[in-house]
């Protein structure tokens, strides 16, 4: 079993949300954190709150930026001589009738939640081989592994999320580098509660079998264990309350 104990780990959205979860999570485990997030109030906020449980950093990042997610990486090797663990977080979501759609909103979409992916596995890689191995996970979606009416880019890139994780899964499988992604049901947040929603609220707790919608220290829990597990890889995990068993 993979530990966590004195492991060099970037969260990227890591400024709330499951993101924020995930960090406490990883630094309740003895991990060293970069906490990453393109709002830069917020990621202070969030790291000087989190520093009770351990060792964290904060690193601005555009993650839709190839640039910014190397410059990551090299923030967290030099802060920390290591990276073994990455997790890209960080993404958006999308409801717009695919017909009024711009090509720049679907874009926008695709360079933050899809393209943040491949920049991470690409400067994450070589740092991870040279401590001989390490773990990507991935932030997918259950809308990576279902359709929804007005997600066609949302949608898009989370499906893509998954196959890229399975993709990368096989070809570092013989370095000891571990990939795979988490899939999460609604989870309750700022932008999703019975306040902001009102009766569409009901409407989301509807869809999931357990009566309920998830909080984040549960998909937190779910990386941490595809972190830790050295016999999973290649996994698209739902953590959904079961959405994707209907």
């Amino acid at each position: 079993m993979y530990t966590l104990k004195d492991k060099v780990a970037i969260v990227t959205g890591g400024a709330s949300g499951i993101g924020y979860a995930t960090v406490k999570a990883f630094l309740k485990k003895g991990a060293k954190v970069v906490l990453s997030d393109y709002d830069t109030e917020g990621g202070e906020k969030a790291t000087k709150e989190l520093a009770q449980y351990g060792d964290v950093t904060f690193v601005f990042a555009n993650v839709a930026k190839e640039a910014d997610v190397k410059g990551l990486v090299d923030a967290a090797v030099k802060q920390y001589g290591r990276l073994d663990v990455i997790f890209s977080n960080a993404g958006i979501g999308a409801i717009q009738p695919t017909d009024e759609m711009s090509y720049e909103d679907y874009s926008n979409v695709i360079r933050i939640n899809q393209d943040s992916l491949f920049f991470g596995a690409k400067y994450a890689v070589p740092e991870m081989r040279k401590v001989g191995g390490g773990a990507i996970i991935n932030n997918a979606s259950i809308l990576g592994l279902v359709g929804q009416a007005q997600t066609l880019a949302y949608n898009a890139s989370k499906g893509a999320a998954n196959l890229m994780t399975k993709s990368l899964a096989i070809e570092y499988a013989t370095e000891n580098i571990r990939v795979n992604s988490v899939c999460p049901g609604y989870v309750e947040s700022g932008m999703v509660n019975r306040e902001a929603l009102g009766d569409f609220y009901d409407t989301l707790v509807a869809k999931h079998p357990v009566g309920r919608l998830g909080v984040a220290d549960e998909i937190a829990h779910a990386v941490v264990f595809l972190a830790e597990n050295t016999f999973a890889t290649g996994v698209n995990l739902p953590v959904d309350g079961g959405f994707t068993a209907q």
